[in-house]
């Protein structure tokens, strides 16, 4: 066994010398200083990261697939670095193999096996490609032009290259377990309905949160552009936008409603949809934007297509009855998800630390403080006496069954997701945190889902406030939460049966 594995090492050695010396044989050109200037730009990823922070700046799949190529970097380097470099020591091809003016002035001293460079550049390249093909098909020649430099100038063998490329495609695979890709999800079948066409916008009154998404995009102009006559009401400071908005369809001849911002925008606005019978428009314009994303919508030119030929599905939408200490009751529609225990103390710390920081910085800082001193809700989950960190309600089946829910397959599936996590075993939180990097959740013993049209949770240490769709909501002592199947009429382009 030991002498097979020696001759296919020698083999391998030949035929990565026969290979660098034909490298070596070209003729020079434009082509050697292409190659000195892109390993130096792919030095510590920075052509990497250069190119994901031109993708993150557009909404949508290009930055998903932006920051899913940071995230494969991160494993990648990890891996190729402090891993396999010190496993496997090799020296770098002789520099008498290379013409003088092709020589690198600083050759590295690290082990030649296996390529960092390689391994970075096809992890950017494999991430982004599973989010956005486009964008994959510009960045996989860059990539493998970088490969092959080093080989070119004459820091590292073919396989160096080829086993560094294998890295880099595992690695952005990896990236799967702690951010589920939305690829291979069933096609989304929603009941299709009829509805108005709104050409113009003639009729369309559009709730538009301007503190979403990034700081310095406001989408009046675009929203106006395609809807020239809809009516924009702006959510100011001390403002109901959901009361303004009723006031609006009850006063005028309003046909739908929109709404132009995140979740919590979108979730505002589908409340009084349900209320009054309209169907939504639904604009994406906050950060995430995970409800426009489930139901199909990347920008507001889908939205248009659906809304000048009058195409539109019935979605569910959830509620929860919100019961206080003194036994008054609240409605809350929502069409993501709800949430009890930490996340709600996340989102109120988040919005102060906002204040002077970017929204991921203070969203990042705020789930590390909560978690860190976070406390147990002795609860009762449908009449069953549960201790738990916290506790998560989706609107739908969400894909995976991690704890961290990523995609719905429908939006009609008539079902609650109900995830928790338990505080009453030891170490619950480092055995949860564990679990989620190792992709093991579902066998974890720390972590329990299942699924309902409606469930019901008791406080039993006083009152706990309530999240819904990213907004911190009342305090209550008991929630009712129950699946409203298709209330919602969404514009949506429905795809040919």
């Amino acid at each position: 066994m030991i002498s097979r594995i020696r001759r296919s090492y020698h083999r391998v050695s030949r035929i990565d010398a026969a290979l660098v010396r034909h490298s070596g044989a070209l003729r020079s050109s434009a082509f050697d200083d292409l190659c000195r200037r892109l390993g130096r730009a792919a030095d510590h990823s920075k052509l990497w990261f250069a190119i994901a922070a031109i993708l993150v700046a557009k909404k949508g799949a290009t930055r998903r697939a932006g920051l899913r190529g940071v995230a494969a970097i991160a494993g990648a380097s990890m891996s190729a670095s402090l891993i396999g470099k010190r496993l496997f020591p090799r020296r770098r091809p002789a520099a008498e193999l290379l013409p003088v003016p092709r020589r690198l002035t600083k050759r590295p001293r690290s082990s030649s096996f296996p390529s960092g460079h390689s391994a970075s550049a096809f992890a950017f390249a494999t991430a982004v490609a599973m989010e956005h093909k486009g964008a994959g098909a510009v960045v996989f020649p860059i990539a493998a032009l970088v490969s092959y430099s080093r080989v070119h100038v004459g820091v590292h063998w073919p396989s160096d290259v080829a086993a560094g490329a294998a890295i880099g495609v595992g690695a952005a695979y990896a990236t799967r377990h702690w951010w589920p890709h939305g690829a291979g999800l069933p096609q989304q079948r929603e009941p299709a309905v009829d509805v108005p066409e709104l050409g113009e916008g003639e009729g369309l009154a559009v709730v538009l949160n301007p503190n979403s998404g990034a700081d310095d995009v406001d989408p009046s102009d675009e929203i106006l552009a395609m809807w020239p006559k809809a009516e924009l009401i702006r959510i100011e400071p001390d403002t109901d936008p959901a009361r303004e908005l009723a006031e609006r369809i009850e006063n005028g001849e309003v046909r739908a409603v929109g709404a132009a911002g995140g979740d919590g925008t979108v979730s505002c606005v589908a409340a009084v949809a349900v209320e009054h019978g309209l169907p939504l428009v639904v604009i994406p314009a906050g950060t995430l934007d995970h409800f426009a994303r489930d139901l199909g919508v990347e920008s507001v030119q889908d939205t248009a297509d659906a809304t000048q030929v009058g195409s539109a599905v019935k979605v569910d939408v959830a509620e929860v009855l919100v019961e206080n200490r003194a036994g008054e009751i609240q409605r809350i529609h929502f069409v993501n998800t709800a949430s009890l225990g930490g996340y709600p103390e996340m989102v109120r710390l988040r919005e102060k630390l906002e204040a002077n920081r970017p929204k991921w910085l203070a969203a990042a800082l705020a789930m590390t403080r909560v978690l860190r001193r976070a406390q147990p809700v002795p609860i009762l989950l449908d009449g069953s006496r549960k201790l738990v960190w916290m506790l998560f309600v989706g609107n739908g089946s969400y894909e995976p069954k991690g704890f961290g829910a990523a995609r719905r397959p429908t939006m009609a599936s008539g079902r609650l997701d109900v995830r928790y996590l338990r505080a009453d075993l030891p170490y619950s939180r480092a055995r949860f945190v564990l679990a989620a990097l190792t992709g093991t959740l579902q066998t974890s013993h720390v972590y329990k889902h299942f699924e309902a049209t409606e469930t019901d949770v008791r406080v039993l240490d006083g009152q706990r406030r309530i999240a819904t769709d990213g907004e911190v909501g009342p305090p209550g002592r008991r929630f009712a939460f129950r699946t409203c199947p298709g209330a919602l009429t969404v514009y949506r382009v429905v795809p040919p049966s």
